[in-house]
């Protein structure tokens, strides 16, 4: 595209171009060229208002050819009742990253929902025991549902859990999603007992307060620990990372905002206990999965190489179908 142009994509577009499995399989890619230490370290920015959130994250991959890109982007958790609005807004700028041209304006609201579904299920694959079949969800929103589509199509489900603090959100959940993938999907308001019974738990909700204790953790469960994206936030107990296999997607972020945070603030755990970045593991060099019984979570706060891989993806997608808005820049 001519350097004086840029391509907007919408969410609708998004949407129509991006299949979870395409953009798992650019995830896990991405994971991999940085396991192989084939990338510039991702940057992120946070600043924090009364009612919310905005960051910044940044990186760079060379793929096709060698993208940049940025993601701004707004999570305001009362935005749906107060508002009528979705929880996260923003932008994807991508660029070229050998010469700084601009390529595409991207809406990121479903960038970011399928990319963070898809390092879950590219975490799952090799820290999840092979015959994982139980899901519990924690957190009905958009993210919980783009979770479990991923993850059906990394396992062979057999039933679900559903849990939300608001328990007709829940029960809607469950309800669609139980007819979407015809699989059983149970909303319930107990959630140590659905921990308790499942292989996968997921938690993506907005919690300041840790909900995921020691009592509920079993032997052999993986945990994906998605919703702490900034230092306020919390979702797993320090107990429970003391006793875990953890594994991060970036550590130094992780320790800055994520579960990690908490349990390295509370003193039960030092960074030189993390096992490992997801993307070393994807990259062979260092093991997942060791044993049935191991308790291994995934501190996953979200990091830019996954945004590039997907924004990159779905541009090059549009370009091919000639699909979106071109914006002229020049006057």
């Amino acid at each position: 595209m001519n350097s004086e142009k840029v391509l907007f994509l919408s969410s609708r577009d998004v949407r129509a171009l991006l299949t979870i499995d395409e953009c798992t399989a650019a995830v896990e890619h991405a994971f991999r060229l940085q396991g192989e230490g084939k990338t510039l370290a991702p940057a992120v920015l946070s600043l924090h208002v009364s009612t919310g959130s905005f960051h910044i994250k940044a990186g760079v991959l060379s793929l096709s050819r060698n993208y940049f890109a940025a993601k701004v982007n707004a999570n305001f958790p009362e935005n749906l009742a107060r508002f009528a609005l979705p929880t996260i807004q923003g932008l994807v700028l991508l660029c070229d990253a050998d010469n700084g041209a601009p390529l595409a304006m991207v809406d990121s609201r479903d960038i970011t929902a399928r990319r963070t579904a898809a390092a879950t299920a590219v975490a799952a694959k090799y820290l999840a025991r092979p015959d994982s079949g139980v899901v519990t969800i924690c957190g009905c929103g958009t993210q919980g549902r783009a979770q479990v589509a991923a993850l059906a199509r990394m396992f062979q489900l057999r039933a679900g859990f559903a849990y939300d603090k608001n328990p007709r959100q829940a029960s809607v959940f469950a309800n669609e999603l139980s007819a979407e993938l015809n699989t059983p999907i149970t909303a319930s308001n107990d959630l140590a007992d659905c921990i308790r019974r499942c292989d996968v738990c997921v938690t993506c909700t907005t919690s300041h307060e840790a909900f995921v204790g020691e009592g509920d953790v079993h032997p052999g469960l993986f945990i994906a620990a998605i919703g702490a994206d900034n230092p306020h936030k919390q979702e797993i107990h320090a107990a429970v990372m003391a006793r875990s296999k953890i594994v991060c997607d970036v550590i130094e972020q992780c320790a800055d905002m994520g579960d990690l945070h908490h349990a390295l603030a509370a003193g039960v755990v030092k960074t030189e206990d993390v096992h490992a970045e997801l993307g070393e593991i994807v990259a062979n060099r260092k093991p997942g999965r060791e044993s049935e019984e191991e308790v291994i979570v995934f501190d996953s706060t979200g990091i830019a190489l996954q945004d590039v891989a997907s924004t990159a993806l779905v541009y090059e997608k549009a370009i091919r179908a000639e699909v979106g808005t071109v914006l002229q820049l020049a006057a």
